[in-house]
């Protein structure tokens, strides 16, 4: 994991991760089945990741420019609440997040892959890119993971936040045993 600009200090602050979907909680990839049904390949790891830092206290949330059936089924099984589809403009659910939930921006968590990921990104307290981003998200990331988004690029980020708020070993220890 490449760490910039005091990415650890930053992470102990966080209150609320924002995820992009494809290219980050998916390989990208837009797979059909012969009958047009979209289709998305998402990995487990992430999930699971997600799940033990929403029970740390950090607040997951999902912000995606496509509207598709199977990520809201996704966004369910893992128990995200805030879960916005269909955004061009990802700032007006960032900023709807951060009214909803009382946040300031230096509180927030992105994790992102593309330059419509980057409005956000750009007024956030830790900008997180996934190893396969385009460069402008690499060059404005804090943190820039070494697994490619859809490959354990999320659960590598919750790994990392876990960490730097001294919750990662208590959210092992119930595996431990």
């Amino acid at each position: 994991m490449k760490l910039l600009n005091k990415a650890y200090l930053r992470a102990k602050n966080i209150k609320l991760i924002i995820f992009d979907v494809d290219g980050v909680l998916t390989d990208g990839g837009l797979y059909f089945s012969d009958e047009g049904i979209e289709l998305k390949r998402f990995n487990s790891l992430d999930g699971l990741g997600i799940k033990l830092l929403k029970q740390s206290g950090v607040e997951p949330a999902v912000i995606s420019a496509r509207d598709t059936p199977n990520v809201a089924h996704r966004m369910n099984n893992l128990g995200i609440e805030h879960f916005y589809q269909g955004q061009n403009d990802k700032l007006i659910a960032f900023n709807e997040l951060l009214k909803k939930l009382s946040l300031k921006a230096e509180q927030v968590a992105y994790v992102g892959d593309d330059v419509i990921d980057l409005p956000v990104m750009r007024n956030i307290g830790l900008p997180i890119a996934v190893a396969n981003a385009h460069e402008l998200v690499k060059d404005n990331a804090c943190l820039i993971t070494e697994k490619r988004g859809g490959h354990g690029a999320v659960r590598e980020a919750c790994d990392f936040i876990l960490k730097a708020q001294n919750n990662y070993d208590s959210a092992m220890s119930a595996y431990l045993v």
